[in-house]
């Protein structure tokens, strides 16, 4: 067996260790294994351009990352934070299930990239939970927007995997499947889909349930906390 390829993964460390444009530091790599093969520079080349072609859906995602950073920087946060400091029934809890039932929603018929870490919950769901604790109980300090960022994030992630699952075409479905059909367990993806559902539906209850008492817990930390006199700042 040729290890010899093992040389772009050694690259890319280098790359990302000494903080050199990722996008360079991944071509590298590939010219560096390529080469390490036995391929032609224009195979590797060819290569590259396929592999491009079959993953160019990912460009979606990888676009709106600009157009993320640009909104932040007019005042994207500010502006979602101050909107729902102005709606006095709405708790960081229930801002956070309904976000909760629409990414599982959305992510249990395919569309996983409408939200995420880097286009919902930084730019809007974390400033929106830090305007409504903001809104209902005052003045917050670090402590309590370490906690909202925190919750926030993970109310995407338990939604996101959740709900995946219950897409036919997802690939930890066709993974299972196929694990099964290696051990000579006959099953189709779309019963592994539909035993997703009551999964996701008992995952969202219960995460549901823990931010009916975050918003409960809420009070009492922010009291703690104005106690103490910490800035409300971050």
């Amino acid at each position: 067996m040729n290890y010899w390829p093992l040389l772009g993964v050694l690259v890319v460390i280098i790359g990302f260790m000494r903080r050199w444009n990722p996008v360079l530091v991944v071509v590298a790599a590939a010219l560096v294994a390529g080469a390490a093969a036995g391929m032609s520079p224009a195979r590797i080349l060819t290569e590259i351009g396929e592999g491009f072609s079959r993953n160019r859906y990912l460009l979606i995602i990888i676009l709106t990352l600009p157009v993320l950073g640009a909104l932040e920087r007019a005042g994207l946060r500010e502006h979602a934070q101050n909107w729902i400091a102005g709606r006095k029934s709405v708790t960081p809890g229930r801002l956070m299930t309904l976000y909760l039932a629409l990414r599982q929603a959305a992510s249990a018929i395919g569309l996983t990239s409408l939200g995420g870490q880097a286009q919902t919950v930084r730019p809007l769901l974390a400033p929106m939970a830090e305007g409504a604790a903001q809104a209902k109980h005052g003045r917050i300090g670090p402590e309590t927007r370490a906690r909202l960022r925190a919750m926030s994030a993970a109310t995407d992630n338990v939604g996101l995997f959740f709900g995946e699952d219950i897409f036919i075409a997802f690939g930890a479905v066709l993974l299972i499947q196929g694990i099964y059909a290696e051990n000579g367990i006959v099953m189709e993806p779309l019963h592994v889909a539909l035993w997703g559902i009551p999964t996701a539906l008992l995952a969202f209850a219960i995460h549901a349930f823990r931010l009916r008492r975050f918003d409960q817990a809420l009070a009492k930390a922010i009291a703690d906390e104005n106690a103490r006199g910490d800035d409300g700042h971050a």
